[in-house]
């Protein structure tokens, strides 16, 4: 089976690794020079388009920053569109918005093309070590069909429902997330502010109701002792958070925490900046009390 990979970014580059050691895999990528790089390491080869990617082959993943990229690899004489054979399958896992892959889904079925939205979870270590959760739209017969390849880099794949509820469940997820660290921010500053030690409520967070992967893993392993590894961009997660804000106003749902989430995870971008890691959310509440949770400097 031939499959097409577009999009080797610190996610994409080792789920496309997984494939070439299964499949005869073609890659593509905006800077050319990591797709020749990635073609070289892994024996698959570097396509010159998105086009020239995707021609002949059964299945393309693509792996981009948003549904609009997406999208945009459709267009032109270059683009996918046009160079798609019909039965082929698109599965896009970018973390991606619901409406934009019903619209994508309209113009590739078009053409006798199917389309699977298969948004993933657990970062660049799950990527790495091909254990990644992989949330799924689509109908059951391109479900079929992806599923050998999803298998090659995912552990958990689940078929959420009809076209776009895999980025309809990722974004829900990814705003819980933006939650789950804006709160246990709050929590942590407010008492270190109290003289209370952090370290110490953290332990006692982590034994109680209150606990989350944010408070048992990322800030015992980020914030506690001022790492900060940037493993996902907080850019990113500002992008899925408005999206899972959209998908509610659109389906007429009151979500005030949604709502709010969003709008403070855009402040926080704005005052990091576009590359700072989700997980430094926490530096923009420390900032606002003048207090610092974890080791000091």
């Amino acid at each position: 089976m031939k499959v097409a990979f577009l999009g080797l970014g610190a996610i994409g580059a080792p789920m496309a690794r997984h494939l070439a050691s299964r499949y005869t895999l073609s890659v593509w990528n905006r800077t050319a020079e990591r797709a020749v790089e990635f073609a070289r390491a892994t024996g698959s080869r570097a396509a010159a388009s998105p086009a020239d990617a995707v021609r002949g082959a059964t299945l393309a993943v693509t792996c981009l920053p948003t549904s609009r990229e997406v999208e945009q690899l459709l267009e032109g004489p270059e683009g996918m569109l046009a160079a798609f054979d019909a039965g082929a399958t698109l599965v896009d896992c970018t973390s991606g918005d619901p409406a934009t892959s019903r619209r994508i889904a309209e113009r590739l079925a078009a053409r006798g093309v199917g389309f699977v939205d298969a948004p993933v979870s657990g970062g660049v270590s799950g990527a790495v070590k091909g254990i990644l959760t992989i949330m799924c739209g689509g109908d059951e017969s391109a479900m079929q069909r992806a599923r050998p390849v999803l298998e090659a880099f995912g552990e958990k794949i689940v078929h959420c429902g009809p076209v776009g509820a895999g980025h309809a469940v990722k974004a829900v997820n990814q705003a819980l997330l933006g939650i789950h660290i804006w709160s246990l921010s709050e929590g942590l500053v407010a008492l270190e502010k109290a003289g209370v030690s952090t370290a110490t409520a953290l332990d006692v967070i982590n034994a109680s109701s209150g606990r989350s992967n944010t408070s048992m893993n990322l800030f015992p392993e980020r914030v506690m002792t001022r790492a900060f590894p940037r493993t996902f961009r907080l850019a990113l997660m500002d992008k899925d958070v408005r999206i899972a804000a959209d998908f509610a106003r659109e389906h007429g749902v009151p979500s005030p925490l949604l709502q709010l989430a969003s709008e403070l995870l855009r402040e926080a971008r704005r005052e990091l900046g576009e590359e700072a890691d989700h997980v430094e959310t926490v530096k923009v509440l420390e900032a606002w009390a003048g207090v610092q949770v974890g080791q000091k400097a």
